[in-house]
């Protein structure tokens, strides 16, 4: 790996914002605390590793890493939560006037994207992006992301249901599994369970839940990868932090 040091410690003269300054400003730490990590050589650039105070960069256009996380600094780029309502359309328009996502996203400026979909009657956290590198990556099913959903379903729910669904279930669109599952609550003749898995196929945590013999009576998804559900109202938006967002980026090789 090389390094990038200013050979004389005078301030570059080459245009572009202080990296200290840039990371301070994505929120990953105090200009101070930057300017430490920088002399601890945790910070790369364009895959150089920097230990001067004195390196510029675009924050258009470089790619930052802190501890082999990607920091994104271009400030164009915008990266949401969502957490989805039931009987919300996943679409940012709709010709017939039904309610959809895109009525969250009016007043916010630029052309958004949704990153997959979550069916109408289901809810919960949904990326919302105008970052195209990114979303097709965490939609190919080549990097396996993990989705976590919470389904409401009809019991009772036998000792077995766990494993069955990692072992694969077989629907008309073919073999179809879970990475990991576990009973949440159960209430009388409804349980709560907890499914994760990395398929990304039309409505199939319904399906597979149905084809088990126990059909959903309610869906939330609250995770994708690391960047899970907090306490965020339904309808509201928020931005990723910066942790959330490497996250992802890691998860995808970016």
């Amino acid at each position: 790996m090389s390094e990038y040091r200013d050979p004389t410690g005078s301030p570059a003269k080459a245009e572009g914002v202080r990296l200290q300054k840039l990371l301070s400003q994505a929120g990953v730490a105090s200009r101070r605390a930057a300017e430490q990590m920088i002399s601890e050589g945790r910070v790369e650039v364009d895959g150089d590793m920097v230990t001067g105070m004195g390196k510029r960069v675009d924050p258009e256009t470089a790619v930052i890493h802190v501890d082999g996380t990607r920091v994104v600094t271009n400030r164009e780029a915008t990266h949401l939560l969502l957490n989805k309502p039931r009987g919300i359309l996943c679409s940012m328009s709709d010709d017939q006037d039904r309610p959809c996502i895109g009525d969250y996203l009016r007043e916010r400026q630029g052309r958004l994207f949704h990153v997959g979909r979550l069916d109408v009657n289901t809810e919960g956290l949904l990326l919302i992006t105008n970052d195209g590198e990114l979303a097709n990556r965490l939609m190919h099913p080549s990097y396996g992301v993990p989705k976590t959903y919470l389904a409401e379903v009809l019991g009772p729910i036998p000792k077995d249901l766990g494993r069955r669904l990692k072992a694969g279930i077989e629907l008309d669109d073919g073999l179809a599994r879970i990475d990991s599952f576990q009973l949440v609550d159960v209430n009388g003749n409804r349980a709560l369970i907890e499914v994760v898995l990395h398929e990304g196929r039309k409505r199939i945590v319904r399906r597979l839940l149905q084809e088990a013999g126990h059909p959903v009576q309610r869906l939330v998804r609250t995770a994708v990868g690391e960047v899970r559900l907090t306490n965020e109202r339904q309808g509201a938006i928020r931005p990723l932090d910066h942790k959330e967002l490497g996250s992802l980026y890691r998860a995808v090789g970016l």
